[in-house]
């Protein structure tokens, strides 16, 4: 099977500048993701609110969702909220100073299973549907951050989803690019951006160098 390759949304984020504190947090499953976070988090000292995406469809999840909920310290306040991003940052922001959604990746999946719903899944267009109104949402995300006090930090988890095979269904590819394209826009207004490999964590936006053939 070929990849299927179109360009994404022409809008260009604006980089975070002032408000709150943005940091990206990738990798892939069982990298250690929301463990950094969390270690982050607990190092700030200071108050803490988790913005939970999960939803507990079925006993695997919610065994998950509680192991999650078990480890964290009891001071921590949770809000779950698995598709208004900008609501539950707005709200978590009035509660504490370390904001750590957790994660992107459940999210981008809630929101394009409510705009599919309807659609037939395997004649989904991967070249047109969601990418721009998925980035919108996510550029109304950053307007909050810019809004909140410089004391404020939001600490983002998402999953980098691009580096196996080409998913075999319409659906699976459009939550492939679209969830690449709302790290890329996420990454670029970060302050700084983790890569988590097997644990281990790498600020890969302090290794960033302007890429040059001369």
């Amino acid at each position: 099977m070929s990849e299927i390759d179109h360009q994404p949304p022409s809008t260009a984020p604006v980089e975070q500048h002032s408000g709150a504190r943005l940091f990206l947090i990738l990798g892939g499953a069982r990298s250690g993701k929301s463990t950094f976070a969390e270690k982050l988090a607990l190092q700030s000292g200071q108050s803490v609110a988790v913005i939970a995406t999960a939803t507990a469809e079925d006993e695997e999840m919610r065994a998950r969702i509680a192991r999650h909920q078990a480890a964290r310290p009891a001071n921590w306040r949770t809000i779950e909220e698995p598709l208004d991003l900008s609501g539950a940052v707005r709200r978590a922001s009035e509660q504490a100073d370390v904001l750590l959604l957790d994660c992107l990746t459940l999210w981008t999946s809630n929101w394009l299973l409510r705009q599919s719903t309807g659609l037939d899944a395997d004649r989904i267009d991967p070249n047109q549907l969601f990418g721009a109104e998925a980035l919108q949402e996510i550029e109304t995300l950053l307007e909050i951050l810019r809004a909140l006090p410089a004391s404020k930090t939001l600490l983002a988890i998402s999953n980098e989803v691009g580096l196996g095979i080409v998913p075999a269904y319409a659906l699976g590819r459009v939550y492939r690019d679209t969830l690449g394209y709302i790290n890329q826009y996420l990454a670029n207004a970060a302050e700084r951006v983790y890569l988590l490999v097997a644990g281990i964590a790498v600020d890969v936006k302090r290794l960033q160098e302007e890429a040059s053939l001369f």
